[in-house]
């Protein structure tokens, strides 16, 4: 009998496809022959692709879409193990430099059918309108080519497909209703949040996340258990794997897992589908339309890698831009020991929030916004943090994770600026495919740094307010990934336009983190899928247009 390993063979196939919401069980999935040209080839199968997939596929386009990890069954596959979950990361080799390297892994990147949604942490906020056209209105930054106010409308298609839990009466910006499902009750780091707010004078709220408070078809309520950023085994997390994807293949859409794309080719100035690896050899999938989505880091790498006679520097490439204006987002911390035993892993990670720094421009000597949350390591991620955010090694290290269960905390999502400097590019190292491998350049600069110290002595604060003693600091993370292939209205300044079209390349579309053009004070995830949304429609609109 074959053993099923989902990281070895394929399981999309044969006419089905995993059914994620019971074990063992299968889904019918269409399937499309390598010479017949698809409506439309996604590669990656994310926030941005995933979600792609299943507009354009319920608008009637035929689709194939590609993931290079493993098609997971959350009920079987998913352990509560911080180290059985490393599955989930794409680790492959990458080349980090700079004055402030990134680390690549766990809270920046995912190789699984869903992509990084199976291990995020659930989050779901809106930008700041104003966030859409800094330039603008604020005077840093570059203005997005798309209007907030239509924006709204997508979000709220997300907010409802997602079932996102939150609190009645949102704080900050614009009306926008009330979310799908009552927000989650508090755990004991979420009040240690809400305490010291209220003690410095700010509002806070309940976290928007994306993980079910009440039952949902066939998902349950979140049971709090804690393993949300390792892969949640119950299906309470709303993830593109339980939630889009599934509608996509109802659709007709079909996902081919384990299938890495190396290049896509063109021909005569437009993309004629897609080479892949898969089963050990090199596939060609023709396309009408290729969809890349692969993140802020292998969508400009596939785009790069890429270059041919006719695009020597890159598809996209026209404006120099593929692959610069990298940003991440600071995710620096304040800690300290309470006496209550505060247990802070239980529950989804980040329960209540406060985003006073992300609407209050006053009062600051820096450019951006940042929002905080309350935090609940597990405890590997404890023990690196006291490692390398504290310096605790050995016994001391023991002794400081022994007081885990009082040790509570708070952590910034702040904006980094765009600058080209910080980049992806090509190595000259290759991969296990033959495939050039990513170089990282990222380093900050002084409007990162003095938000940070704002940030950071502003949580600092808060915790005090509350009673913690045996504070500390710590100054060295990040978080998530955007830029890379920005949108805008102009050729010269940008990669895309609105609708997430090549400027070069008419059926060459980019969805996903990529395309921001900047990356504001909230997690994306949301604004993702909220873009993907509006991207299908805009597909759909032009198709009956007859402007495809």
């Amino acid at each position: 009998m074959a053993i099923d390993d989902p990281q070895r063979e394929p399981r999309a196939g044969a006419g089905r496809a995993p059914d994620v919401m019971r074990p063992g069980g299968w889904v019918p999935m269409r399937e499309y022959r390598e010479d017949e040209a698809v409506d439309f080839a996604i590669v990656g199968t994310g926030a941005g692709g995933g979600t792609l997939a299943c507009k354009l596929a319920e608008a009637g386009f035929s689709v194939v879409a590609f993931d290079a990890g493993p098609y997971w069954r959350p009920l079987e596959d998913f352990a509560s193990d911080e180290c059985e979950q490393q599955k989930l990361y794409w680790t492959d080799d990458r080349i980090v430099d700079g004055d402030h390297p990134l680390k690549m892994g766990a809270n920046n990147s995912g190789r699984s059918v869903g992509g990084s949604t199976v291990h995020f942490a659930m989050v779901s906020l809106r930008f700041r309108p104003e966030h859409f056209r800094t330039r603008s209105t604020l005077g840093y930054g570059v203005d997005w080519p798309i209007d907030w106010r239509e924006m709204w409308r997508y979000y709220d298609e997300v907010e409802r497909t997602l079932h996102i839990s939150g609190p009645v009466r949102y704080p900050w910006g614009p009306d926008r209703g009330r979310y799908p499902l009552r927000a989650h009750p508090l755990n004991a780091a979420a009040e240690y949040l809400a305490r010291g707010a209220e003690a410095l004078g700010i509002d806070w709220t309940e976290t928007p996340i994306a993980t079910l408070s009440a039952p949902v078809g066939r998902s349950h309520p979140c049971v709090y258990r804690g393993f949300c950023v390792t892969g949640c085994s119950t299906n309470a997390k709303q993830s593109v794997l339980v939630t889009w994807l599934p509608r996509a293949l109802k659709a007709g859409a079909e996902i081919r897992d384990l299938a890495m794309v190396g290049r896509v080719e063109t021909k005569n100035g437009r993309c004629t589908g897609v080479h892949y690896h898969r089963e050990g050899a090199w596939r060609f999938q023709k396309a009408r339309n290729v969809v890349v989505a692969g993140y802020a880091i292998e969508t400009p790498r596939l785009l790069l890698n890429s270059a041919n006679q006719e695009f020597p520097e890159g598809l996209a490439n026209s404006s120099g831009l593929v692959g610069k204006n990298l940003m991440t987002q600071l995710n620096q911390a304040a800690w300290g020991q309470v006496d209550d035993e505060v247990r802070s892993y239980k529950g989804p990670p980040s329960l209540a929030i406060s985003e006073h720094w992300n609407y209050t421009d006053a009062g600051k000597d820096y450019h951006g916004g940042w929002s905080y949350m309350s935090q609940g390591p597990l405890p590997q991620v404890w023990a690196k943090s006291l490692a390398g955010g504290r310096g605790l090694w050995g016994q001391a290290l023991i002794d400081e994770m022994a007081r885990n269960n009082h040790s509570v905390g708070l952590k910034m999502v702040g904006e980094v600026l765009p600058y080209e400097r910080n980049r992806v590019t090509l190595a000259d190292e290759t991969d296990q495919y033959g495939l050039r491998i990513p170089r990282i350049t990222f380093s900050m600069g002084p409007n990162e740094q003095a938000m940070i110290d704002h940030a950071v002595d502003f949580m600092d604060r808060s915790l005090e307010a509350t009673g913690a003693r045996e504070r500390w600091k710590e100054m060295d993370d990040t978080a998530h990934l955007n830029g890379t292939a920005r949108m805008g209205d102009d050729p010269a300044t940008s990669v895309v336009d609105a609708d997430c079209r090549s400027w070069d390349i008419p059926n060459l579309w980019i969805c996903d983190g990529s395309v921001f053009p900047t990356v504001g004070g909230v997690n994306p995830s949301l604004t993702i899928q909220a873009i993907a949304c509006r991207t299908g429609d805009r597909i759909a609109e032009m198709s009956r247009k007859g402007e495809l």
